[in-house]
């Protein structure tokens, strides 16, 4: 009786070790790697999300429309004519910042995808760290032009500064999915040099 009830155990793939109260070590079939995978993907879409729309931002003449005309970082458009806007501080701090979160983005955004293409135990506070300095560049850059703007009259922001606000939190979001798999590995990590007697 006790040979078959050791047989049975062996059958389900317990291999002796409920019959004979050994120590079984966690492996990496923790339910936690799932959602790291998850979260590291998601954290890869939603930088390139970032990415996309900080470009499209900086690169477009929509940021603001008044009468007769439009204008973005660059340039101001009247009269289908566009003409390279003068040297003013305000817009210098937002175009450095915007081209410095794009920048970001981009480092990000590749970091994420070897993170995401790595098979082996790989850390994501670096990529975090950088979406979350990408999201502080966009925010800088956001605030002060809106700020600078907000107060004229017959001036509409467009579709340009929409886009740019809209990357801020896509941006604080990848860096956040980065963030919380580095915490799930650091404790699966932390647990699975455990014995769990069953």
């Amino acid at each position: 009786m006790e040979g078959h009830a050791g047989g049975g155990l062996r059958d389900l793939g317990v291999g002796g070790a409920l019959a004979n109260p050994a120590c079984v070590v966690l492996g990496s079939s923790l339910p936690g790697m799932g959602v790291k995978r998850s979260l590291q993907s998601g954290g890869t879409l939603l930088g390139f999300l970032a990415n996309i729309l900080t470009i499209l931002s900086m690169a477009t003449n929509y940021w603001i429309r008044y009468s007769g005309g439009h204008s973005g970082l660059w340039q101001e458009c009247s009269g289908g004519t566009c003409s390279n806007i003068s040297c003013q501080t305000m817009l210098a701090v937002t175009g450095a910042c915007m081209v410095l979160a794009a920048g970001c983005s981009i480092v990000g955004l590749v970091m994420g995808l070897r993170i995401l293409c790595q098979e082996g135990d790989s850390r994501g506070r670096t990529t975090s760290a950088i979406f979350f300095l990408c999201g502080l560049l966009q925010l800088i850059a956001m605030t002060g032009y809106t700020v600078k703007n907000a107060g004229k009259n017959d001036v509409f922001f467009s579709w340009s500064c929409f886009s740019g606000w809209l990357a801020l939190p896509f941006s604080v979001l990848a860096g956040f999915c980065f963030l919380l798999a580095d915490m799930i590995m650091q404790s699966t990590d932390a647990i699975s040099g455990f014995p769990v007697c069953l």
